[in-house]
Order: C-alpha cells, then sequence, then structure tokens
C-alpha cells in the first residue's frame, strides 16, 4: 500500500505527467472551442440557405448543385482526406501502426478544411450534419499536440486521436458521457486503464468549454415523455424493429452506393458533384423545403410537437443524407440520422395512437440511429442527455440493442468501420479485402 502511494505520489509531482495532462486538457479546450465555431457558424449557414429558399423557392436548383461541385473541387484541390464524414478517417487512423501513416489523414490542414467545407455544404443545403466533422477535427488538433510533450506509454498517438474523437462528441452534441461511451465503443473498443484519466480530461474540458460559451441546454429542447416500463413493451418492439431495418438500409446503401459511384466520382467528380447537388434540390422541393441542411429544427419541432412537419419527412431525409454523402463532400450523418429518426417516429406514432407522442419519437431517434451506427450504448446514451429523459434509460437501452441486431441482420458490418476501409491499405483493411 505504502509503494502505490509513494509511486502515485511521484506520479502527481512529475514533470512529464503533468505536462501530459496539460496537454490533453489544452487539447481538449481546443476542441471545445473549435466546436463551439462550428456550432455557430452551422446554424448561421442553416438559417441563411432557409432564407435564401424562403425568397425563391427555386433557388436550390442552383445554388445545390454549383455549390456541391465548388465543395469538391476545393477538397480535391487543397483538402484531400477531408470529404464524407470524418469518422471513417479516425477509425482508419486508429488501424494505422506509424505516425507518418496516421498524419496523412490527420493533419490541422484537413481540419480547417473540414471546417470551412461543412459550412459550404449546409450553405448549399446539403443535408449533413457538424458533428461527424467535429469527430474528425476533434482527433486531428489532439494529434497534432504530439510534438509538445513525449509520453512515456506506449502509442499514446491513439490515445491522442481517440480523446480527441470522444472531445468531439462531447462538445459537438454538449453530452459529455456520450463521448466516453462514444470513445470505448466506437473507437477504442476498450478502455486502458493508464490511459483513461487523460481522456476524461481532454472530454470534460471540451464539454466545460461548450457549456461555458453555449449554456447548458438540452440539444433537442425539452420533450413530455413518460411511460410506465410495462406499458412500453409495445412501442419499444415496434420502433426497435422498423427503426432498425431502415437503419440497415440507410447504412447498406451508404456503403454499397459508395463502392457504386466510386469510379464515377473517380473519372467525373465534378458531374457526380452537380448531380447530386440537384438531387439534394429535388428532394428538397418535393419535400416542402424541409430536407435541407442537418435537419436540427425539423427535429426539435418534431420532438417538442410543434410545426408541421409531413409523415414522409423521416423517408425523404434518409433519401437526402445518402444523397449527400454519396457527393464526396464533407458532411457528418449523425444530426440527419436523428432528424430521420424523429421524422420516422412521428409517422408511427399515428399508428401507435395509445402510447404518448413524445415517447414513440424519442424511441424512433434512438433506434433509427442505433440502426445506422450499430452503436447500441453510444445512440441511447446521446438521446438520452440531449433530451434528458432519464425516466426512459431501460425502454430507452432495450431498443437501442434490438434495432442494432435487426441492423446488423441487413447491414452485415458497421458502417463506420466499413468506410474506414476506403482509407486503408488492403493488408489493414478492417473487413478484409474488398471483392
Amino acid at each position: 500500500m505504502y509503494k502505490h502511494i509513494k509511486h502515485s505520489g511521484r506520479w502527481l509531482i512529475s514533470h512529464k505527467d503533468w505536462k501530459a495532462n496539460l496537454v490533453f486538457m489544452l487539447g481538449g479546450l481546443a476542441v471545445g472551442l473549435v466546436a463551439v465555431l462550428m456550432a455557430v457558424s452551422s446554424e448561421w449557414a442553416n438559417h441563411t440557405f432557409f432564407n435564401m429558399v424562403e425568397k425563391n423557392e427555386y433557388i436550390p436548383f442552383l445554388v445545390s448543385p454549383l455549390g456541391f461541385i465548388l465543395i469538391v473541387y476545393l477538397t480535391r484541390k487543397y483538402f484531400p482526406g477531408a470529404e464524407g464524414s470524418g469518422i471513417p478517417q479516425v477509425v482508419a487512423t486508429l488501424e494505422l501502426g506509424h505516425e507518418k501513416e496516421r498524419s496523412i489523414l490527420l493533419t490541422i490542414r484537413i481540419a480547417t478544411g473540414k471546417v470551412l467545407l461543412c459550412i459550404m455544404g449546409l450553405l448549399s443545403g446539403a443535408s449533413i450534419g457538424r458533428e461527424g466533422p467535429t469527430v474528425h477535427v476533434g482527433a486531428a488538433i489532439m494529434f497534432s499536440l504530439r510534438r509538445f510533450v513525449r509520453f512515456r506509454l506506449y502509442d499514446m498517438d491513439r490515445v491522442l486521436i481517440i480523446a480527441g474523437g470522444a472531445a468531439g462528441v462531447s462538445a459537438a452534441f454538449n453530452t459529455p458521457l456520450a463521448g466516453i461511451v462514444f470513445a470505448i465503443e466506437e473507437l477504442s473498443r476498450s478502455f486502458e486503464v493508464r490511459t483513461r484519466g487523460l481522456m476524461l480530461a481532454a472530454v470534460m474540458m471540451a464539454a466545460i468549454t461548450a457549456i461555458a460559451i453555449l449554456d447548458n441546454y438540452s440539444y433537442f429542447g425539452e420533450i413530455n415523455a413518460v411511460i410506465n416500463v410495462k406499458d412500453a413493451v409495445v412501442p419499444v418492439l415496434v420502433c426497435g424493429i422498423v427503426c432498425g431495418v431502415f437503419g440497415g438500409v440507410f447504412s447498406l446503401m451508404l456503403i454499397q452506393g459508395s463502392r457504386w459511384v466510386a469510379p464515377y466520382r473517380s473519372r467525373n467528380p465534378y458531374v457526380v458533384a452537380g448531380l447530386c447537388g440537384l438531387g439534394i434540390a429535388i428532394i428538397g422541393f418535393y419535400s416542402g423545403h424541409l430536407t435541407y441542411g442537418s435537419g436540427y429544427e425539423q427535429a426539435k419541432a418534431i420532438v417538442e410537437n410543434t410545426g408541421e412537419i409531413g409523415t414522409d419527412y423521416g423517408y425523404l431525409k434518409l433519401l437526402a443524407t445518402v444523397v449527400s454523402y454519396l457527393s464526396g463532400i464533407p458532411g457528418g450523418i449523425f444530426a440527419p440520422s436523428l432528424s430521420a429518426g424523429a421524422g420516422i417516429g412521428a409517422h408511427l406514432a399515428q399508428w401507435l395512437v395509445d402510447y404518448p407522442y413524445g415517447v414513440i419519437v424519442l424511441f424512433a431517434m434512438v433506434g433509427y440511429f442505433s440502426g445506422v451506427v450499430q452503436a447500441p450504448i453510444t445512440a441511447f446514451v446521446i438521446v438520452l442527455e440531449m433530451t434528458n429523459q432519464h425516466e426512459l434509460v431501460l425502454p430507452l437501452m432495450i431498443t437501442a440493442f434490438l434495432a442494432a441486431g435487426v441492423s446488423k441482420s441487413i447491414c452485415k458490418n458497421p458502417i463506420y468501420s466499413t468506410l474506414a476501409d476506403n482509407f486503408l491499405p488492403d493488408d489493414k483493411k478492417i473487413h478484409g479485402k474488398k471483392n
């Protein structure tokens, strides 16, 4: 016992260990500040685009194709590696063992491009979110700090990447616990005792920074959703199965669609981008101009049961998100998936009239999101923290696990690790070589 206390005391006063803690805390602070910047600028971009649509409902048919083409040009010319969500890139770097290989996908240049191009995507009406890009940016920021301290532990670069990604989730959603769970379930698949304090320091500092600037808020506002556990059986089964199916279909469309469009995007990237932009304009026009952007406002309106959202919104949002991703522009799928899940829940609520509307929407959100990412713990913790509905822990958890199981029967491999293979050499692919 004495030896343990003596060793702990030496660890606390060690110059190198204090420097390591300081690096992680300052890194978390930086990630939190960037997350706030992305949150504010994304909201501005969303509102700016919708203001343009209010003035002229046909403007997306011009702005979206041209915007997509410009974004793809800038991505290919100045920011290669910034395309897509960003989480697959982070997952890929964790499979790479050398600093030189990792640094290709985790540079400050890519992080800067990710922020700028994501905002441009929202200004073009793309159905994308800022949360996935925030994970990529967070990992890049933390990884860049490795040069300021020599760590004693093996492969501390990996810990920096995981901590940065987790801090990104924490700050983007204002959900500290979700950031920690995301690090364990989606990134590291384990949680080393030796480094958990450093990761927690980064995650908590990022969350505190975001909360200090943006205030402590519920991401989707307040919701009145209460149900007895015994009465929740039917909603859990319906939402878990139905939303698990749609989540699996979405993932399969994204994975197979990416493979199918890859040769066309390689030969004619700007034609593909323009056609995808046109597709976004068509879907948006048909939806009554609801499917543009991250879907945050629409999801909040559904959750709070305010405003008029059509029953087909969730399915059109799903399609718009697929089209946006296939274009090759930077942008995440977290927020659009939660919005699509809320839309599907609003439709299911019309059939499950004997159950509280808010409960059905929440179960559908967690079910669809879990079906998409196949990370059930992360899914239900994110929704739980975003809506502050702690009374529904058990049914939300069951819905998430049920949906993830159903999704796996449709899409065998998780979406992020599968897409990460696009950034890995054949001998390091997570799911083996392509057929």
